[in-house]
Parts: structure tokens; C-alpha cells; sequence
């Protein structure tokens, strides 16, 4: 009855922090019909702002953890958020509907990995007595990365077979894709077309950014000015974010209403099998390298866990077709609670496989 209490708990808790207040804060708004806008020039600086933040924390966890401990939990945390993808992308396009961007956003989503899932994760643990490396939190990046690339590129090669699948007049396929500087051209569909969107994705500015902060992070030493600007300021540039993304949300909503039930069932049973995906894959590390009990309850809950921070503002700058109230509501408006109330599962599993 405790436990049942804490995690009703835990759950209000999220509600009342930045990620979801301010989410169904503008969602309310935008529902009332306010004039509230956001330039977007600002919401371009935030996006960079927190996505060199999260890019820089995470190289710096990355720097100052044990190599060999992490290398193959750290692999398995790349192959989780690929596999992720490939799946939940499989899945959600199988219902008649959900257009291919709207599910390579969310698979890419639900692939990327919640900082407040991980928190209310590692409170948990604490809160039990249960120990886990210092480093888990420099898995986030690898799977975070991972499973965003993957989507990006994935929805990008989609859309290149699309285009020239098309009946042309003149028989010959071009395929304009955003994204980079001046956008990208591909002529017919080959292994350069491939080779031109990974590079186009990787100029995108969301995956510039998060990737440019984790170098910053692995090869310099910005600790000084993460701590005293980018980590002071992450909280509120967050709400601001969240704000903007629920008043979108609230406009496309009725685009969203025709295929509701496919992202309520998506919602609802993603977690707990993306979950128990990143518990595998746990479990395997612990039997490889003595990973921790907590440490793989930390990456099931990781693989169970829904973007909240990097992953809306990728989708939305790299893929502009998709559908925010599509993916950002089934992430972070069904996925997030599913997600935490899922993690006692994951702790009696270690209990009962691995011991205390």
C-alpha cells in the first residue's frame, strides 16, 4: 500500500513539474483561444540553448566515468534506442492513418530517453537502498542520439523511396529534404542518397547542437560556464519550451482525433515492452561485466522512458511535417506516467533475477 502511494506520488510530482505543468499549460490557453505567441527566432535560441546543455552534461558524465565499466552498457544503450525505432516505426505505420512522419516522430521519441523518468528512476532506487554506478547517467546520450538519428534518418529515406516511387514525367526522381543549409538534393535513390541524408541529418541543427555540446563536454572543459549558465538557466528555457510545444500541440489536435486509438494503445503499451527490451539487454551486461541490480533497473527504465527535453525540439526542426500533438502527446501525455509507474516492475524483476 506504501509502495502503491509513493508512485501516485511520484506521478502528481511530474504533473507539477516544468515538463508537463507548463505542457498543459499552454495546451489550456491555446483552448481558450489566447493570442499568446512565441517569436520563433526565440524558440530557435532555446532549442540550441537546452540541446548544448544536454549535449554538454552528458559528455562531461561521459568523461569522467570508468571506460571499461561503461563501454558495454553503453553499447547496449545504442542498440536499444536503434531497435526501438525500427519497431515502434514498424508498429504505428501499420495503422491506417498515422502518416510515416508522425510515426518516425514518435518512435523517435519513445526511442530517446525522459531526464525526469530517469530522476524519479534513481529516486526510487535511493529511497530503497538499492546502489547503481555513478555513470548511468552518461548512458543517456548514447541512447538519446541513437534512437533521434535513427528516426530522422529513417523518416528522411522514407520520404526519398516516396518520391521516387511517384510517377515522373520525365522519369527521373528528385527529392528536395530540409534539415541542412539549403536544403538537399537526391536524383534517383542509391547508396549516395543514403550517404547524403546521414550528412544531412548530422547538419541538422538540433542534432548539430546536441552533438556539438557533447564533444564540448568528452574534449574541453566547459564545466565552469555549464554550471554557472547553461544548468542555471535549463529550468526555465525547459518551461518556456513546454509552453510553446502544448499551445502547437492544442492546434493540431483535431489531426490527431481521426487515429487516437492507435497512439492510446502505442501509449500505453510501449514502455512496458521497451521496458523489458532495456531490462534484456541489462540483464546481459550484468551476467558480462557485473552490472549492477540497480543498473539495470536504471536502463529499463531508460528504454522505457519517452524524450521529454532533446527529442521535441529535434522532431520539430528536423521533421516539420510531423505532427507535434501526435508525438509529443502520446510521449509525454500517456507515455511519462506509464512509464514511472512501470518502475517498481523493473525492481521486483531485479529482486527476483538478480537479488539485492
Amino acid at each position: 500500500m506504501e509502495m502503491i502511494a509513493d508512485i501516485a506520488a511520484t506521478v502528481v510530482s511530474q504533473f507539477q513539474k516544468p515538463t508537463l505543468a507548463f505542457l498543459i499549460g499552454g495546451m489550456l490557453i491555446a483552448a481558450a483561444g489566447s493570442k499568446l505567441e512565441i517569436p520563433a527566432a526565440i524558440y530557435k535560441f532555446i532549442v540550441v540553448l537546452l540541446l548544448l546543455k544536454v549535449g554538454m552534461g552528458a559528455g562531461i558524465s561521459v568523461r569522467e566515468a570508468d571506460f571499461v565499466a561503461l563501454i558495454v552498457p553503453a553499447l547496449g544503450a545504442v542498440v536499444l534506442g536503434v531497435a526501438i525505432v525500427l519497431l515502434s516505426s514498424k508498429a504505428l505505420s501499420r495503422w491506417r492513418g498515422v502518416s510515416a512522419p508522425d510515426a518516425f516522430a514518435t518512435a523517435g521519441l519513445f526511442g530517446a530517453v525522459s531526464a525526469s523518468t530517469l530522476a524519479a528512476g534513481m529516486a526510487m532506487l535511493d529511497a530503497e537502498g538499492i546502489a547503481y554506478e555513478g555513470f548511468i547517467g552518461a548512458l543517456y546520450p548514447f541512447m538519446d542520439v541513437a534512437a533521434l538519428v535513427t528516426a530522422i534518418v529513417l523518416a528522411r529515406l522514407a520520404a526519398a523511396r516516396s518520391t521516387v516511387a511517384a510517377p515522373q514525367g520525365s522519369g527521373t526522381a528528385a527529392l528536395s529534404l530540409g534539415g541542412g543549409s539549403g536544403g538537399l538534393s537526391v536524383e534517383g535513390f542509391d547508396g549516395s542518397a543514403i550517404k547524403a541524408i546521414l550528412v544531412d541529418t548530422f547538419r541538422s541543427p538540433a542534432i548539430s547542437a546536441l552533438v556539438l555540446g557533447l564533444g564540448l563536454g568528452l574534449f574541453a572543459r566547459p564545466d565552469g560556464v555549464y554550471e554557472s549558465f547553461y544548468a542555471v538557466l535549463f529550468q526555465g528555457l525547459l518551461s518556456v519550451l513546454m509552453l510553446i510545444m502544448g499551445m502547437e500541440a492544442w492546434a493540431r489536435l483535431s489531426e490527431m482525433r481521426r487515429v487516437a486509438h492507435a497512439y492510446v494503445l502505442y501509449g500505453l503499451l510501449a514502455p512496458v515492452v521497451h521496458g523489458l527490451l532495456g531490462f534484456g539487454v541489462g540483464l546481459a551486461a550484468h551476467h558480462l561485466t557485473g552490472f549492477s541490480a540497480g543498473g539495470v533497473v536504471l536502463l529499463a527504465v531508460m528504454a522505457g522512458s519517452s524524450s521529454d527535453i532533446s527529442g521535441p525540439p529535434t522532431m520539430r526542426a528536423a521533421l516539420p511535417e510531423a505532427n507535434p500533438s501526435a508525438y509529443v502527446g502520446t510521449s509525454t501525455g500517456i507515455g511519462t506516467p506509464v512509464a514511472i509507474l512501470s518502475i517498481p516492475l523493473y525492481m521486483a524483476l531485479a529482486e527476483w533475477l538478480i537479488g539485492s
